[in-house]
């Protein structure tokens, strides 16, 4: 579970004075605060058959308007110290979304249960997927079982009085999973024996058969032993709690599932890539997400009974193919070609209605329309060769395999405040949060290392952090410069009394700067919306990206991608903190502008996305944990 509200009440705060040791910017710069909410309409009625999907319009002028949407998305979803973004007023527990989706009365495959006790002999450590992956193994119903078993599965059921509830190996935003999963593959001896697509159902570790596909489907377009995974997005799942922010919160789980398939897949000798020349249409094909029905968007917040937005919106697809196969090329003008043809195909299955009432936060739907891509026929498909990450302290990783980490990582609730790191390990994770590995001297920009590189992009976030107890390192705020194409403007446009200096003992292929010495402790746990859990950890961060520009130069499309690289990044800090005995916990709540002016950033050339937080747990002795499998019969 992330934190993503304050755990301590609502407090205004007087931030210049929390800024009076820091540098001056380089210009006065201004906060704004959000505009007044609307009223919430108690009802308003829909009509399923109503459909709400233009396509993504040609014209210029249409394409800024979804721009301005975006915009306007994102800065009325800001919090201030002020004021909090719009949601709910208390959780309706009585309408918390079902976590499990199914598609009944389709065809359940089950899948194999992989043992938890890591004698497998074969079982790699965590930390040697950084410097290069095993021999890749056939498709089988074993390694396919092993795939979902160790990167979406259940990894425990916790219990605590009368509430039980399950926890997964992929994180999610208040542990409500808006993430749902398809593999669209070739034949499987034991599973299939043709070609399908099928929906993961992780409560029971199966396969739902949605639909039988031609077996031609696969040949010319991907290498022998290679597969597809689909991720979509219910909004649903993350608005009843988190309300207008909430896609922010789903996107943020799309990358920790994208790096948490990447992690499963490397454990088999399996490289992933993301397909992201295809458009919306074509994944929504594919994943059979076509058929769910349609509503139209309101032009305010409202409330009512309506199943229909419950809807799947298909967010990616990613190949996954043996490592060390080479380059091949996707035509993705013949692949859109095929995947149209999935229109015609006998769905099996009918969703099951995760809530009987439900709050539409219509900003979610029309920013999710605004984002929709189009297929890139000139797009390139490229497979780069595996680069090994950097290495300082390979002493720091305590010898667990990838199984102990990925299957055992968890969110922190609270740290205690008193676990420090030392320096060498503390620089050990930040080389592997780097996209480009180790790369002899060349800059940090593109996305080649271990687990970035499934992202076709040049890396566009950053990591501003506070450290609080790093034994060798003075207390302040550092920067990790991720794409070193940006530094000259980064370096501009933050406050000109920055030292953006290497600090002591920092490897040479580490872009890590120290910026300003001071005691930092309290302006992190206000800055993340007052949560003791940024400053009670040995250091916290935010995620700086690479915004208005990317989103000018790459289309709006991009504004969904940026949350799914700080999810990758995420998920590598919560298993580089398990793998050196510690925890972290991913920050959806933080006071958005006020970090900026902390940064000296003004405008929206750069924009924090998302916080974390590394340190010694504290752990709950109140909770017990049960086995993921076989679990208790609950929905909960």
């Amino acid at each position: 579970m992330k934190a993503k509200y304050a755990t301590t009440p609502f407090h205004k705060v007087h931030f210049p004075y929390l800024l009076s040791t820091l540098p001056p910017p380089s210009t006065a710069s201004k906060l704004t605060t959000t505009s007044a909410s609307k009223t919430l309409i108690p009802a308003m009625s829909f009509s399923s058959s109503s459909v709400s999907n233009p396509k993504q319009p040609q014209d210029p002028q249409d394409k800024d308007l979804h721009l301005q949407q975006v915009l306007k998305y994102h800065n009325q979803t800001k919090h201030q110290f002020t004021k909090y973004a719009r949601g709910p007023h208390g959780l309706d527990w009585a309408n918390q979304p079902n976590p499990f989706r199914r598609y009944a009365p389709a065809p359940l495959l089950p899948l194999l249960h992989c043992p938890t006790d890591n004698q497998t002999p074969d079982t790699p450590l965590y930390s040697s997927l950084f410097h290069s992956l095993p021999p890749p193994k056939p498709i089988s119903k074993s390694t396919i079982s092993q795939f979902f078993y160790d990167s979406l599965a259940l990894s425990a059921w916790k219990t605590a009085g009368f509430s039980t509830w399950s926890l997964r190996v992929n994180p999610s935003s208040g542990n409500l999973h808006p993430t749902e999963a398809y593999i669209i593959s070739p034949p499987i001896e034991s599973l299939s024996d043709s070609s399908f697509v099928a929906h993961y159902a992780p409560k029971e570790h199966a396969l739902e058969l949605r639909a039988e596909i031609p077996s031609w489907v696969f040949s010319g377009f991907f290498p022998k032993d290679s597969f597809l995974i689909g991720l979509s997005s219910i909004f649903w799942r993350e608005a009843w709690k988190y309300g207008e922010r909430a896609f922010r919160y789903c996107n943020h789980d799309v990358g920790h599932a994208i790096a948490a398939v990447s992690m499963a897949a490397a454990e088999l000798g399996w490289d992933v890539k993301l397909l992201d020349g295809l458009g919306y249409e074509d994944l929504e094909k594919l994943m059979g997400l076509e058929m769910l029905p349609r509503f139209q968007i309101p032009s305010w917040p409202v409330k009512g009974r309506f199943p229909e937005m419950e809807f799947e919106h298909p967010d990616c697809i990613l190949v996954v193919f043996p490592n060390g196969v080479g380059e091949f090329d996707v035509n993705y003008k013949k692949l859109s070609l095929v995947m149209s043809e999935f229109s015609k195909l006998e769905w099996k299955g009918k969703p099951n209605l995760l809530s009987k009432e439900h709050i539409c936060w219509d900003v979610i739907y029309r920013t999710a329309e605004a984002v929709k891509k189009e297929l890139s026929i000139g797009d390139k498909f490229l497979v780069d060769p595996f680069q090994s990450s950097g290495i300082c302290s390979e002493s720091s990783y305590k010898g667990f395999t990838v199984r102990e980490v990925i299957r055992k990582r968890r969110s922190a609730v609270d740290m205690d405040g008193v676990t420090a790191m030392d320096r060498s390990t503390f620089y050990q994770i930040l080389l592997h949060c780097l996209p480009s590995g180790s790369r002899n001297g060349g800059k940090q920009k593109r996305s080649l290392g271990f687990p970035f590189r499934a992202l076709p992009w040049d890396a566009e976030v950053h990591a501003a952090l506070f450290v609080h107890r790093v034994e060798g390192l003075p207390q302040g705020l550092y920067f990790l410069v991720r794409n070193e194409d940006h530094f000259d403007e980064l370096k501009k446009s933050t406050r000109s009394g920055f030292k953006w200096v290497k600090p002591e003992g920092c490897p040479d292929n580490l872009p890590l700067y120290e910026l300003y010495r001071t005691d930092c402790r309290a302006l992190a746990e206000k800055l993340s919306c007052h949560q003791e859990i940024a400053s009670h950890g040995c250091f916290s961060l935010g995620m700086v990206a690479c915004f208005n520009p990317m989103l000018q130069d790459k289309k709006v499309w991009m504004y969904p991608r940026l949350f799914w690289e700080t999810g990758v990044l995420g998920q590598v800090l919560y298993l580089e903190a398990h793998a050196v005995g510690i925890s972290a916990t991913g920050i959806g709540c933080y006071f958005d502008d006020p970090v900026h002016e902390l940064l000296g950033l003004k405008g929206s050339n750069f924009q924090s996305l998302y916080h974390f937080t590394v340190g010694g747990p504290v752990i709950d002795r109140r909770i017990m944990s049960l086995p993921a499998y076989p679990g208790p019969d609950v929905d909960a």
